[in-house]
């Protein structure tokens, strides 16, 4: 490991000043001024196809390892009631940028600094429990998703996406050398398909979706399923009406690349 760089947020600083990284920055929502990359989330594909989950829903949501607070500013403003569980006090990566968010929004975040395989709530407290990128940092996979099962609500539902999947156990060094950070901070971590599916299982959950990495938009960001489209229809020189989403989603169901991304839906 480098060890000039040993905290996120430090990791994060770095990776904002690399030239070579203005497009990963920008794409993971690194980049300042905080609200406006807020938005920009808001805005995005990604967001667009989360949110098909719980368009007609509304209540209390618990977004976990909220990070910079991107996810709860979109859930904000699609009405919910928010907690955000972030553990790093960070005014970059953290609680402290998410504070410093809701201030200047004037949307309503709580904050609460501490981890997720031992929330501070009651049990049946939330609606929807989501996470952004969160299931592969846990401490305890098995205990965090146990724990979200606990303080959701009879029928509220789980979202955990763009999680790193590798295929089998050998290729997380692979993964690992590969990641634009993990050298820095050592924070990264990939886990087999069926040891998330175990472990959200395992917790109680039903589980409603798997969406592989070319499914939705969700792992696709800031690629689009359109975008793929096209290029596949270039390439193949047939029109893009041609080319079914079915095919791209078979494609990427093959797929062996270390720390590819899924997402999952699930219901208490």
């Amino acid at each position: 490991m480098n060890d000039k760089v040993k905290t996120w947020e430090e990791a994060v600083q770095w990776l904002r000043e690399q030239d070579s990284q203005k497009e990963l920055v920008k794409a993971a929502f690194y980049d300042d001024p905080l609200l406006e990359a807020a938005q920009r989330f808001e805005q995005s594909s990604e967001w667009a196809a989360v949110r098909e989950f719980f368009i007609e829903k509304k209540g209390s949501t618990l977004d976990i390892g909220a990070g910079r607070g991107i996810s709860s500013f979109a859930l904000a403003g699609d009405g919910w009631q928010v907690t955000a569980l972030e553990p790093d006090p960070s005014e970059l990566v953290g609680a402290g940028a998410i504070r410093s968010l809701a201030k200047e929004s004037g949307r309503s975040i709580e904050v609460v600094e501490t981890w997720g395989e031992t929330l501070p709530f009651p049990d049946a407290t939330f609606d929807l429990v989501y996470c952004r990128a969160v299931l592969h940092h846990a401490n305890d996979l098995k205990d965090l998703c146990k724990e979200a099962y606990r303080i959701l609500k009879p029928g509220g539902k789980f979202i955990a996406t763009r999680e790193h999947v590798i295929s089998k156990h050998e290729d997380l060094d692979e993964f690992l050398r590969s990641h634009p950070l993990h050298d820095l901070y050592g924070g990264e971590h990939a886990y087999l398909l069926r040891e998330y599916l175990d472990a959200i299982k395992a917790a109680g959950f039903k589980i409603e979706k798997v969406m592989n990495p070319a499914e939705s938009d969700i792992n696709l960001y800031p690629q689009t399923i359109q975008g793929m489209k096209k290029n596949a229809s270039l390439k193949l020189k047939i029109p893009r009406l041609f080319i079914p989403i079915a095919l791209l989603k078979f494609r990427a169901s093959l797929s062996n690349v270390p720390g590819r991304l899924y997402s999952f839906v699930a219901v208490k």
